[in-house]
């Protein structure tokens, strides 16, 4: 799998695919990321990317050439992309399943925009789709680009090292994950739960189950909408929704 990242800073892309995981799975030729400096695609000596914006108003609007031509240069070396995101605002919702949905890809493409935004016509004309990560504003496309290469990366077959640990994170399901305890087995007081050091294997994987459905079904309801569960966790989701709700009557 090829990512495209075009940015006007290669060097806050490329530093973070430096260290952990991404690192050693793009050393092992695992998955390769391509950081295109849209300077380098300008056509005047100063490397002009961005002009002052049609009808007023503050700041810089990043300009189409540039943009467009990078991704002919993308077409070039590889052949079309079979996806142009751009990261906005406006985009689409990024989620586990979108991060699914992109690894079974072979190109990516990633259009990273910044001051007051990117030319309209590179959405129209250009773009196949756009992504957001979340409902606040950042400064540019960088840092979504990077977290939409992580989480696509991770699920890359090889990229981490434990596959089952892929399987059992946080969304994968629809479920968030259970609570993690390592050495020592008491720390100031608190006591790691007694079922995780018993080395009973099967309570511990119903432990795990139920404390992955009460934390969703306390903090993220919404995810058990579509999530998938096997016969013994609805069961448990059920009796947890029937505490919750003779709780809730007990207040009354």
């Amino acid at each position: 799998m090829t990512f495209d990242i075009v940015t006007i800073f290669p060097r806050m892309v490329e530093a973070s695919l430096a260290e952990g995981i991404l690192a050693r799975a793009i050393q092992r030729d695992l998955f390769r990321v391509r950081v295109r400096d849209l300077r380098d695609f300008t056509g005047d000596r100063h490397r002009t990317v961005d002009d002052v914006p049609y009808g007023g108003g503050p700041g810089m609007v990043l300009k189409p050439e540039p943009i467009f031509r990078a991704v002919d240069a993308i077409r070039k070396d590889g052949g079309d992309p079979q996806t142009i995101v751009l990261v906005s605002p406006q985009g689409r919702h990024f989620s586990q399943a979108e991060a699914a949905r992109l690894a079974t890809l072979d190109r990516v493409t990633i259009l990273c925009g910044r001051y007051e935004g990117i030319d309209d016509r590179v959405r129209q004309g250009l773009a196949t789709e756009e992504l957001s990560i979340g409902d606040y504003v950042l400064s540019g496309g960088e840092l979504p680009a990077i977290v939409i290469v992580d989480a696509v990366a991770r699920l890359i077959p090889g990229v981490v090292g434990d596959e089952d640990s892929v399987a059992g994170d946080s969304f994968n399901r629809g479920l968030l994950d259970f609570p993690h305890f390592t050495r020592p087995a008491e720390f100031d007081g608190w006591k790691v739960p007694d079922v995780l050091v018993s080395g009973h294997h099967g309570e511990i994987r119903k432990w795990r189950k139920r404390q992955a459905l009460a934390l969703t079904l306390d903090r993220r309801p919404d995810l058990l909408v579509d999530a998938e569960l096997d016969v013994e966790e609805q069961d448990i989701l059920h009796e947890l929704m029937e505490r919750k709700k003779g709780a809730a009557h007990g207040r009354d």
